[in-house]
């Protein structure tokens, strides 16, 4: 997914937006021209859907049995066939949606920037509506046993695929200022994952939101609320028996899944979040900089540093390489054994949101509504 834009100032139950306070750096840092490519990789895009555009958030599509679905920030819900992009559904939810789509056991979830989440059915009628009284800027994850949805505040709810009803939430205190991020969890054998800010990670009972452990991947340092900002960016990324996370301003790594110890960090910083291979961790920086480390230590492998200030996202390991989108509508295809850059491929010249492997191809949904399927 696209990393966050901005910070969040919270007080009370009010929340502000620091509009200056930009991740990428000052506005006046351009890209470094992108160099020749001299044999490149042979990417096609198979097709592409123009969608509603994002308002300003970062969402992210969905893809389950031959379908990919994707929303706008206008209420507009798409559903194209994964192999030609035709559309097949179109939903107006009637309301202004400020998160990605999650998808799973035959229902379509979304939330709003009111606080409330939105079921459909795969035909799109209207199931439920549920408010959990905080904007909904991450993608729900749905499962038949609950639906996890996660407010911007950092709060985590289940709520009854059924109807809606509120199972159990989870909240933990919250710095004056964080990370305005869209990273949702991730779940595995009955346990929810999740980042916070203060570079915290914890495992939860997906059946009643108890905590199993909490740990510290990297703890805030510095003079300022801005210097002690120390989250986590994105969603942590589950590799057999340890689970992965990158912070902003902190130390990024590696804990186990079992009880939270740390395995290894470094310090690198990045608001956006990690992927993981059969050998390396790939992680994107704030300056640009794309890097593969070793996932079982965390010795460097390999720097790309032809990207910088091009406003990277979140790495994906597919098809044996390194793909990541950038604020100006391409995608860059990297070596995973050197990191060379090996292809590239242009959407729409607006920021790539997020990228998501579906079977053989790659779907990008861009910030001007745009999906493409890419092989």
């Amino acid at each position: 997914m696209r990393r966050p834009f901005k910070l969040q100032w919270l007080h009370f139950a009010a929340a502000a937006l620091l509009s200056g306070c930009g991740l990428f750096g000052s506005s006046d840092k351009k890209p470094n021209p992108l160099p020749e490519i001299a044999s490149p990789l042979p990417v096609k895009v198979i097709w592409q859907t123009s969608g509603a555009k994002s308002g300003g958030f970062a969402f992210a599509p969905a893809a389950a049995q031959g379908v990919v679905y994707a929303a706008g920030a206008d209420g507009t819900i798409v559903g194209m066939g994964d192999g030609t992009g035709r559309v097949e559904l179109r939903i107006d939810a009637g309301q202004r949606l400020s998160g990605g789509v999650g998808f799973g056991d035959g229902k379509i979830v979304v939330g709003t920037v009111k606080g409330e989440v939105l079921a459909f059915d795969n035909s799109g009628r209207s199931l439920w509506k549920s408010p959990v009284a905080g904007e909904v800027l991450a993608p729900p994850t749905v499962l038949a046993t609950a639906i996890l949805v996660r407010t911007a505040d950092g709060r985590i709810f289940a709520l009854n695929p059924l109807d809606g009803r509120r199972r159990w939430v989870y909240q933990r205190a919250t710095p004056a200022l964080t990370l305005r991020s869209n990273a949702g969890v991730v779940v595995s054998r009955g346990t929810v994952y999740a980042g916070f800010a203060g570079g915290k990670l914890v495992a939860l009972e997906i059946d009643s939101g108890k905590p199993i452990w909490e740990a510290t991947l990297s703890l805030p340092r510095g003079a300022t609320e801005l210097e002690r900002v120390a989250d986590v960016g994105g969603v942590p990324v589950l590799d057999d028996t340890r689970i992965c996370a990158a912070v902003y301003q902190g130390r990024s790594g590696c804990l186990e899944t079992l009880n939270g110890n740390v395995l290894w960090s470094r310090e690198l910083s990045s608001a956006a979040g990690v992927a993981v291979d059969g050998r390396n961790l790939y992680l994107s920086e704030d300056n640009g900089n794309v890097l593969a480390l070793d996932k079982v230590s965390g010795a460097s492998v390999w720097k790309q540093d032809k990207l910088a200030q091009r406003r990277l996202g979140t790495p994906v390991a597919f098809a044996g390489k390194v793909w990541v989108g950038d604020g100006n509508g391409l995608v860059h295809i990297l070596s995973t054994d050197n990191g060379a850059l090996v292809g590239r491929v242009a959407t729409d010249g607006s920021a790539v949101n997020a990228l998501i492997a579906v079977g053989d191809q790659l779907i990008a949904q861009s910030a001007n509504g745009g999906v493409f399927a890419l092989r």
